[in-house]
């Protein structure tokens, strides 16, 4: 089977670790008889130095017309100030907010799982994470706060700054039932996370991840505060199956929950809406404090490479393949410095890449 893929390795990092997906995508390629091919696309900071602007209409229209897109990180940039120089809609980070309402992406899928080789780099008591754990932080990704109206004014010499966080119940509905569509094929149990004690958004929120749950009377829901979620997370991660939240917490918990499992290098994602077509990518940002340098963890967007196959293409054994070659790496005592552990292997971006490759298959 042949398959397109928009590649945009975006800023700091993104090219070194979008490199090491497309090799392993290569290595897979060879080994079950499918063509990945690529339309290399710029977007973040790059694209800013380019056109003048994050993305532009043109590369949104050719990402539109690929089976799926893999990108890097986008954004954070070092002595290229001009990126931040510009009004707020064409700046790095803006990209992403166009691509994924461009490409009615409204459901990001987070992946946390501690694997039993990582054990020594989770931050928490070995007696909270023994035997590991695999949760996944469902995210609502079009809505909310980052896509409300917002504007800075002026009232009697005083400088205000308003943002406005809305949500529909068609919005809240839709990614309700991705949520508890995954959990059916986990554990069955979604832990819904609002702030239904203040705001009306997560009030409504809860009531229609309510009547959403009544169709799937097989999954345990449960209500959970966010600011207890974010103290839950670290407490005790193993209570989680899918954690289904709103734009802004989910961000925000998401990121918390890369740390518990040892790395935010380790944390894939997958965004989706009502076709095929999907946008995989590391949870991590640009890090342009280490680019060039050959120590940035490609494990991260190798995996979110393996989601790509699963979700868009359909194909389970090669998702598979990778995710258990990225197993046998740690196995081995293979590491990158961000995780890396007393007694193992320190390797480069690079060499972590050529080993998950050489185990495919």
């Amino acid at each position: 089977m042949k398959y397109r893929i928009a590649s945009i390795p975006g800023d700091g990092i993104g090219p070194e670790i979008v490199r090491e997906a497309r090799k392993v995508l290569a290595k897979v390629g060879e080994v079950y008889g499918h063509t990945f091919e690529y339309e290399d696309l710029l977007m973040g900071g790059c694209s800013i130095d380019v056109y003048g602007e994050s993305l532009t209409d043109e590369t949104l229209e050719k990402a539109k017309g690929c089976d799926s897109v893999l990108l890097g990180a986008v954004g954070g940039n070092v002595g290229q100030s001009n990126w931040y120089q510009i009004e707020p809609s064409k700046r790095p980070e803006a990209g992403l907010l166009k691509i994924r309402k461009g490409l009615e992406l409204y459901a990001n899928i987070r992946p946390a799982i501690l694997f039993d080789e990582l054990s020594g780099a989770c931050p928490l008591k070995e007696e909270l994470t023994e035997g590991g754990f695999d949760f996944v932080v469902m995210r609502e990704l079009t809505g909310g706060l980052y896509f409300g109206e917002r504007k800075t004014i002026e009232e009697n010499g005083v400088k205000k700054a308003i943002d406005t966080l809305t949500y529909d119940e068609n919005e809240i509905r839709r990614i309700a039932k991705w949520g508890f569509d995954v959990a059916m094929k986990r554990n069955k149990k979604v832990c819904s996370v609002d702030k239904a004690n203040v705001l009306d958004s997560s009030r409504l929120w809860r009531s229609v991840v309510a009547e959403v749950a009544k169709d799937y009377p097989e999954v345990e829901l449960t209500n959970m505060l966010v600011d207890n979620c974010a103290m839950q997370l670290v407490r005790d991660p193993k209570q989680f199956d899918v954690i289904l939240t709103e734009n802004m917490f989910g961000d925000i918990l998401s990121d918390e929950a890369s740390m518990v499992t040892g790395s935010i290098g380790m944390l894939s994602s997958a965004s989706l809406g009502a076709t095929k077509l999907g946008l995989y990518e590391p949870s991590h940002g640009s890090a342009p404090d280490i680019a060039g340098q050959d120590i940035a963890n490609p494990i991260a967007t190798i995996l979110s490479a393996a989601m790509m196959l699963r979700y868009s293409f359909d194909l389970e054994k090669e998702a598979d393949a990778i995710e258990d070659a990225v197993k046998k790496v740690l196995a081995e005592g293979y590491r990158t410095v961000d995780i890396m552990d007393e007694g193992k292997t320190r390797v480069g971006t690079t060499k972590m890449g050529d080993l998950i490759a050489e185990r495919i298959g």
